[in-house]
C-alpha cells in the first residue's frame, strides 16, 4: 500500500481527471454492460499502469488530455486482457473476488473483453497520433503471440529462460513499457526520453512477472486474491521451476512434468514446491529481480531528481518487496 499512496500523492490532482476519463469511455447504452463495468470497477486493482503512465508524463513536463486518454485505453487493455485471461485460465477468482466469467459465464466474459478492446480503439483514435498508434499496435500484437506462446510451451514442456523471457516480455512487460512510454510521448517530442521510460517499464514489467511467479509459489490466497500454486495447477511453466529442471536429474524432471500434465494434487503441489527450494530455484528468481530493478533504475539516470523519479524508484521498491 506504501507505494500506492505515493504514486497517488505524486499524481493526486491528474488521477481524478483519469478516472473521470476512463469512466465516460465505458459507458454504454446497454444496461447488461454497465452492469459488468460497474462489478470490475468496485474491486479495480492497483491501476498500477495508468498510474505509472502519468508519473512518466510528470517526469518529462505537464499532462495534458492526451495523457488521460493514453493511461485511460492502457487501463482498459489491461483489464480487457485479464477478463479473457480468466476465461482461458478457468480462473474463479480475480482480485479476491469471483471472476467475471464465473459470475456471467464465458461468453459474456469474451464479449465485455472485446468490448473494452474497442473502447481503447476508440480512445487510441481520438490521440491523432500515427507514433502511438504503432505502439499500441505493436503492444497489442505482443501482448496476443505472449499468450500463445505460453500456452504451447506448457504443453510441449520445452520452455528455455530464453523462451521465458521472451514470453513475459511479450504478455506483461510490453504493456508497463508501453504505459511509461505513451506518458512521456503526450508531452515531449525528446526521444531518449521516450526510449528511458519505454526500457524502465520493460524492466519494471519483467520484475513484476517473475516476482508474481514467486508468489505463486510462497503466497497465499488472502494476498494474492487467488489459490496459491495456480500458475503449477494450470500447467504454467515459471522462471523458479523452468530452472530447477536443468538441475534435476533427468528422471526426476520427467517425473515432475508428468505430475503437471495431469491434475495436480495437494500433496504434489506441496512437493514440486518443496523441490523448487530445495534446489534453488527461488534464489534465481530473486537474484534476477535484484539484476532487472537495477537495470530499470540505471533507465531513470537522465532525469534530474524530482517528486515524481521519486515516486517511480520508490514504485520499483514496492514491486520488488510486494506481498500481491
Amino acid at each position: 500500500m506504501e507505494s500506492q499512496v505515493l504514486l497517488e500523492t505524486a499524481v493526486e490532482e491528474y488521477l481524478i481527471r483519469f478516472k473521470e476519463v476512463y469512466r465516460e469511455s465505458l459507458k454504454s447504452d446497454i444496461k447488461l454492460i454497465n452492469t459488468v463495468i460497474g462489478y470490475i470497477s468496485r474491486k479495480k486493482g492497483k491501476q498500477l499502469r495508468p498510474r505509472l503512465c502519468l508519473l512518466s508524463a510528470c517526469l518529462c513536463g505537464e499532462p495534458i488530455e492526451n495523457t488521460f486518454r493514453a493511461a485511460a485505453l492502457i487501463e482498459m487493455i489491461h483489464v480487457a486482457t485479464l477478463i479473457h485471461d480468466d476465461v482461458v485460465d478457468d480462473a474463479e477468482l480475480r482480485r479476491g473476488w469471483p471472476s467475471i466469467n464465473r459470475v456471467w459465464k464465458n461468453k459474456l466474459s469474451i464479449l465485455v473483453g472485446d468490448f473494452m478492446f474497442s473502447k481503447a480503439l476508440a480512445n487510441m483514435i481520438h490521440l491523432k497520433n500515427f507514433d502511438v498508434l504503432e505502439i499500441l499496435s505493436n503492444t497489442a500484437d505482443r501482448l496476443s503471440q505472449g499468450e500463445i506462446n505460453q500456452i504451447e510451451k506448457a504443453i510441449k514442456k520445452n520452455m528455455t529462460e530464453d523462451n521465458y523471457y521472451k514470453m513475459v516480455s511479450d504478455k506483461t512487460a510490453s504493456l508497463f513499457s508501453a504505459s511509461c512510454q505513451l506518458g512521456a510521448m503526450t508531452v515531449t517530442e525528446e526521444k531518449d526520453k521516450h526510449s528511458a521510460l519505454s526500457s524502465f517499464g520493460e524492466n519494471f514489467g519483467l520484475v513484476f512477472q517473475i516476482k508474481d511467479d514467486l508468489l505463486d509459489i510462497t503466497g497465499n490466497v488472502e494476498g494474492l486474491g487467488k489459490p496459491a500454486g495456480f500458475d503449477l495447477k494450470k500447467n504454467i511453466l515459471t522462471l523458479p521451476l523452468i530452472h530447477i529442471f536443468e538441475k534435476l536429474d533427468p528422471a526426476k524432471g520427467k517425473e515432475v512434468k508428468r505430475k503437471l500434465n495431469n491434475h495436480v494434487r495437494k500433496s504434489e503441489l506441496k512437493e514440486i514446491s518443496k523441490l523448487i527450494e530445495e534446489y534453488g530455484g527461488i534464489q534465481f528468481a530473486e537474484k534476477q529481480i535484484d539484476r532487472l530493478s537495477a537495470e530499470a533504475r540505471d533507465k531513470l539516470d537522465i532525469f534530474p531528481d524530482s517528486e515524481h523519479k521519486t515516486s517511480l524508484l520508490k514504485a520499483l521498491d514496492f514491486n520488488y518487496n510486494r506481498s500481491h
